[in-house]
């Protein structure tokens, strides 16, 4: 057990932490496994990582993402948070005293200076800053990226919002001290994954509808094909012997007949637990609908 917990440091569209719950109880740490590692290979907000981080020591530690800009902060926090939480103090000394068209003004001018940074590839305190002061300005703390690579979430319309938590970032930055950050793709964690890591997987949920997908996470997409190739990934990490925990979004909210991740995890079981989820542009992705749970079998 940590002395401080900890918390994720940004609002993450499909975060975890409603549902954590859930997820914990399909942990093997303290029932007896022999597990002294841990694998997030999609990290998002980290809400899983760090209940983990919080609750248990293990002797290794490794996360990653597509995500540049999200991975490019969680190294910054643990290696310079100090930097970090002055420049996030110059941020939020700025925009919470404005009034409600200056604050208009600094968000859409420190989106476009974002922009600048990504398109540059940037690795400053800058960019990271950036990056957590516009999600905790942007609307629902989407990360999302036109076809041109640009983040294009509008302005949210929050009074107070809490932009430089420096205690919980010197405790994440403590926290991170000696865990693998990687940038890329869930196939690079195949080194790290053995019979002694418990991994979870949070991919990119497969859309409910048609016209689901609206907040794009990445260039490169996340489909069908994707998922599949990620289900052979599982399926040959848990045949080392990793315990392996998988989220996902579930197909029979808006078709009874559509197994696909029951078919595609015949071989797993699949629980179906309840989260409420209010960013889909249409009803079936919005208000209590049932995600699942996938662990080996």
């Amino acid at each position: 057990m940590r002395s401080r917990s900890i918390k994720p440091f940004v609002k993450w569209a499909g975060g975890k932490a409603q549902i954590l719950d859930a997820i914990r109880a399909k942990y093997p740490i303290g029932m007896g496994a022999a597990v002294t590692k841990y694998a997030e290979p999609f990290a998002g907000g980290g809400a899983v990582l760090f209940d983990v981080l919080n609750n248990y020591a293990l002797r290794d530690v490794y996360i990653s993402d597509v995500n540049r800009e999200l991975i490019h902060t969680y190294t910054m926090i643990r290696d310079g948070a100090d930097e970090l939480t002055e420049a996030l103090r110059e941020y939020e000394a700025r925009y919470l005293p404005a009034n409600e068209e200056t604050r208009k003004a600094v968000y859409y001018a420190n989106r476009e200076r974002f922009n600048a940074l990504k398109a540059a590839d940037d690795t400053s305190v800058e960019l990271a800053a950036l990056f957590i002061f516009l999600n905790r300005t942007c609307f629902n703390g989407l990360y999302r990226i036109n076809s041109r690579g640009e983040y294009n979430v509008p302005q949210g319309s929050y009074k107070n919002p809490r932009i430089c938590d420096a205690d919980n970032l010197r405790a994440v930055s403590e926290a991170l001290r000696g865990v693998t950050i990687v940038c890329g793709d869930y196939k690079l964690s195949r080194n790290f994954i053995d019979e002694t890591t418990f991994a979870y997987f949070d991919p990119p949920y497969r859309p409910l509808t048609a016209t689901a997908s609206f907040t794009a996470y990445a260039q490169d997409g996340f489909g069908d094909e994707q998922q599949i190739e990620l289900a052979r990934f599982i399926d040959e990490m848990s045949e080392r012997g990793a315990w392996i925990v998988t989220s996902n979004s579930d197909p029979k909210n808006s078709d009874e007949s559509d197994g696909f991740f029951d078919n595609l995890y015949a071989g797993h079981f699949v629980q179906r637990i309840y989260a409420s989820r209010a960013i889909n542009s249409v009803g079936a992705g919005r208000g209590r609908v049932s995600e699942l749970l996938i662990a080996r079998g």
